[in-house]
């Protein structure tokens, strides 16, 4: 593992949402993971994607940019992604309007086994994440690879991270699934919060059917994977960068002066409560956000599919 980043790595007031990385071997589902999370088309699905260095989302309005190892930033071209260097970059912010991003910031990482990219790529961003979920592909799950590098990870990661079977489709019948996920699980117990299968291209499509995206695996993770993010809100307060008694401007790198009142935009307050799942809506129609969204007020519409 590379040492501490030396790029800049917090806003201008010190406060934060939680981070969670998605990590895992090359074509493990990590970017199709991160859309269904975020309900846009806002990160390239292709195997050219593998050439991206880490993709931050966060909330806000801006262009993706590329931010350097010195925290320098300019502009990116997602729809290239072959132009964008991985050498000297740090990250690519990707701002947008989505409800998981009122609750955390979503961090992309390269493959661990992409052997176009050197994992330096990967490991002097991971420090910044406060938990993890591994997507590894049910068909051929938790490999000795993946088991090797996550085991030279920070152990203060196992409480708080999720290891992801996806592609669970795959398997034939329910007996196959049970059975590599129990397997899977007796081998982890000990490094993960918990571990858990999920078919994502039928959460994807499951629509406005809430059988399918229940039997997708997709509604248990939900409630998991909040359940980790509601943890992390506790600890970042109890260290007072997430205050309990005041409203907290947008997540890591994306702290912007609203134009209109001179100051931050306010996502939540600590105190408003427990977060709870919501099944997706899908529409055609994007949905015009309010300048100050407030995460107990659903959305009549939406672009995607996507988690609250």
């Amino acid at each position: 593992m590379t040492g501490s980043p030396k790029f800049s790595a917090a806003d201008k007031t010190g406060f934060r949402l939680p981070r969670i990385a998605l990590m895992g071997e090359f074509s493990a589902g990590k970017s199709t993971l991160a859309n269904l999370m975020i309900g846009t088309n806002h990160l390239p699905e292709q195997v050219i994607a593998t050439q991206l260095p880490p993709v931050w989302v966060t909330w806000g309005d801006s262009e993706p940019v590329l931010v350097g190892l010195d925290g320098t930033e300019k502009e990116c071209d997602l729809k290239n992604p072959g132009s964008i260097p991985s050498e000297g970059t740090a990250y690519i912010r990707v701002c947008c309007r989505e409800e998981i991003l009122k609750h955390c910031d979503i961090l992309d990482l390269p493959g661990i086994s992409d052997p176009n990219m050197s994992s330096d790529v990967w490991e002097r961003v991971l420090p910044l994440a406060d938990g993890v979920v591994w997507c590894s592909p049910a068909t051929q799950a938790w490999r000795q690879s993946e088991a090797a590098v996550w085991k030279s990870l920070p152990e203060e990661l196992h409480a708080r991270s999720l290891l992801l079977l996806t592609r669970g489709d795959m398997l034939a019948t329910q007996r196959d699934k049970a059975r590599v996920l129990r397997r899977v699980t007796a081998e982890t117990q000990d490094v993960f919060a918990d571990t858990l299968m999920i078919s994502l291209l039928q959460a994807r499509d499951s629509g406005d059917d809430e059988t399918l995206w229940e039997e997708s695996g997709a509604d248990q993770f939900v409630a998991r994977f909040l359940e980790i993010v509601g943890s992390l809100r506790e600890e970042i307060a109890a260290r007072g960068e997430l205050p309990d008694d005041q409203p907290l401007p947008v997540g890591l790198a994306s702290y912007e002066a609203d134009p209109e009142v001179g100051e931050p935009e306010l996502l939540y307050t600590a105190a408003e409560g427990s977060v709870t799942p919501r099944r997706p809506v899908t529409s055609g129609q994007r949905v015009v956000r309010p300048a100050r969204p407030d995460p107990d007020e659903d959305d009549e519409v939406s672009f995607a599919p996507k988690f609250s």
